[in-house]
């Protein structure tokens, strides 16, 4: 299947601030923003571009598609099915993107980042309700149990993540027993408790040109 293959920070800088795609580094000084918070490019730091509206929106759908590790075709077909939906279709479009199995995965702490979890979901290492789900897409519900196959519990990779997620927290729409190594979805998360600043009206003004 078809992802993307290149250097992450490059995307934090292109988007100017941190996206979280590398886990633990992301909390230390080695992060890219934190030593040069430039776009990429041998003439990155002296762009000075006057930036549109169209420009506006694009970033913006850019910065929440590389947040979630999603490409264009995949980012497309969530939007359009937030757009079918009752409600506010940006609102909705968040909601989507956080109840994706992989995501859940990261926010439990399981993983250090969203591409560990989406791999992690791929070699069958997590359990949706009992049963194995290995398609980093699929969509939880409220009331659904989330856990790692028992086999998988002495990964190193899972117990250091889980160690990591102390310091993180825990979305309040989640509940987690790290000992156990299984987490439960209390609810559908609500747009005050999905943390990064994204302001998803530009998404969809720019999906409605």
């Amino acid at each position: 299947m078809a992802r993307y293959r290149g250097p992450v920070c490059r995307l934090c800088r292109r988007e100017g601030m941190k996206l979280f795609l590398k886990g633990e580094r992301c909390f230390k000084e080695k992060c890219a923003i934190e030593r040069r918070n430039t776009p990429p490019g041998q003439h990155g730091a002296g762009r000075r571009r006057k930036v549109r509206a169209f420009g506006t929106q694009l970033r913006e759908k850019q910065k929440l598609r590389r947040i979630y590790g999603l490409l264009e075709g995949q980012f497309r077909r969530t939007f359009t099915e937030a757009a079918r939906r009752k409600g506010v279709t940006g609102e909705t479009l968040l909601r989507l993107l956080e109840l994706r199995l992989d995501n859940v995965v990261y926010s439990l702490g399981f993983a250090t980042s969203r591409a560990q979890a989406r791999q992690l979901v791929r070699h069958g290492h997590i359990q949706v309700n009992g049963r194995r789900v290995d398609v980093p897409s699929f969509r939880v519900r409220s009331g659904m149990e989330v856990a790692v196959q028992e086999s998988s519990r002495t990964n190193p990779l899972i117990r250091e993540a889980l160690e990591f997620a102390q310091g993180r927290g825990v979305p309040a729409w989640l509940e987690v027993e790290s000992d156990a190594f299984r987490g439960k979805v209390l609810e559908l998360p609500a747009r005050e408790e999905i943390r990064f600043p994204i302001q998803e009206q530009l998404i969809v003004e720019l999906y409605s040109r």
